[in-house]
């Protein structure tokens, strides 16, 4: 297995500029393609997922032109897929394979949708049995519940839909970004407490940059309107507030032994991207942050500083559950037991999160419990050197390189996973990485 070495991180300073957003990015060019009209789409984000997304598209006839820079002009087929018939591969993207599913269930042909083993595990029931509700016909080809699935063309009938939320938000962002697609009103319902909020609103926000105004009676009920979308001509991407937060926790961190400030640039004050909120955790474990409309900058209080430590953790960090993997790892800074509480959602995930976090932070010397939706880190007095297991998610590699600024040498496995969503991640923590200084 490939690996890579990180040796102890003496201090992190200085700026780094974001990559576009994932969610933003994958969500732009669907609703792009579906839309009547060309858009351009500035910093459009490159990546696996992204690139999953472009060869689906490719593969229902939807031409894009790539453009020097970052940019794509998404050619958009108003609602109809020139190709009534495709069998797409789409990886472990879940901002794909969900959406593409419910939009595909409307679009009256025959498609199959499969992925990598571990999105033949990621549950995908309660949107299918959403979908049914309306009149779609999806079999599943392996086994009930989860994918592969194949869409036969079918009457859509309905007008009104319920579908859990208390699983996953993309099934209800894939429900909104399809129904537009019947030029008809329809009403959507969420069943249970809807987890992830605002990876919801990133869907609601970018649907009205398209024409389409969702309302919404508080969590429960959201009505469509009967309209189709309509390109706005040209849409950038705003830097990816996920990633952001490993530099900004870096920033934190280094800050205690007199290193940081660490700012990320491309995101900021203005961003609809919920993970922003991550800049609040970090307050509250005593780091100092400051943000403008694109830039967010972050290093250690000077409380934190006398103490050498961050304050201890305890949070419903279930608005923010990507950023939350960074707030466990930066637990191992902090002076007392951490709980990082209603995070189920990281069971479906790219692995199930709970478990590896619980055993990776075991292996540099923390103390953890894992519940059914939540994790408790009891930091060690030193850290332990380690190989950390990446279990093929992005989120493990990115997150507990931050482990390095510990003192200790941290070997990532399989660290090319990071391609999922930031490519060039390492060579990023390296620009602001201080090694120690050698006899």
């Amino acid at each position: 297995m490939k690996f890579l070495d990180l040796d102890p991180i003496a201090r992190a300073a200085g700026s780094v500029k974001m990559p576009g957003s994932k969610s933003i990015s994958n969500r732009v060019l669907l609703l792009a393609a579906l839309a009547d009209g060309e858009t351009r789409i500035e910093a459009l984000l490159d990546s696996d997922d992204t690139r999953v997304m472009l060869e689906a598209l490719a593969r229902l006839g939807v031409k894009v032109d790539r453009r020097p820079g970052g940019a794509a002009v998404v050619h958009g087929i108003n609602g109809r897929f020139p190709a009534g018939s495709a069998e797409l591969s789409l990886g472990n993207a879940g901002t794909a394979f969900r959406p593409l599913v419910s939009v595909l269930a409307l679009a009256g042909g025959e498609y199959r949708l499969s992925g990598v083993p571990r999105m033949l595990e990621r549950p995908i029931g309660d949107l299918v049995d959403a979908l049914r509700r309306l009149g779609a016909r999806i079999d599943y080809a392996g086994e009930e519940g989860f994918p592969p699935v194949v869409i036969h063309p079918a009457e859509i009938r309905g007008s009104a839909v319920r579908v859990r939320g208390d699983v996953s938000s993309q099934y209800l962002s894939a429900l909104l970004m399809a129904l537009p697609m019947r030029g008809e009103p329809a009403q959507i319902e969420v069943e249970g407490e809807l987890i992830s909020k605002p990876y919801v609103e990133i869907t609601l926000n970018l649907m009205r940059r398209f024409g389409v105004d969702v309302k919404r009676e508080g969590w429960s009920r959201l009505t469509v309107p009967a309209k189709r979308y309509a390109s706005p001509g040209e849409i950038r991407v705003e830097g990816d507030a996920s990633s952001a937060s490993y530099f900004l926790a870096a920033g934190a961190i280094s800050g205690l032994k007199g290193g940081g400030p660490v700012r990320v640039e491309g995101v900021g004050r203005s961003s609809i991207q919920g993970d922003v909120r991550f800049a609040e955790v970090l307050e509250r474990m005593g780091a100092s942050v400051s943000m403008g409309e694109d830039w967010i900058e972050a290093g250690a209080g000077k409380e934190a500083r006398a103490r050498g430590r961050l304050k201890l953790l305890d949070a419903d960090l279930n608005h923010i559950p990507d950023a939350a993997m960074t707030a466990a790892v930066a637990a191992l800074f902090a002076d007392g037991p951490s709980t990082i509480r209603n995070i189920a959602s990281w069971r479906v995930k790219e692995t199930d999160r709970i478990a590896a976090v619980a055993r990776e932070l075991r292996k540099l010397g923390a103390a953890v419990d894992e519940g059914a939706d939540s994790i408790r880190v009891a930091p060690p007095a030193a850290l332990r050197p380690a190989s950390i297991d990446t279990y093929d998610d992005h989120r493990m590699a990115m997150s507990f390189s931050l482990a390095a600024l510990g003192g200790v040498r941290v070997r990532i496995n399989d660290p090319d996973c990071v391609g999922k969503t930031f490519p060039q991640y390492f060579e990023a923590l390296a620009s602001i990485s201080r090694r120690p200084a050698t006899a």
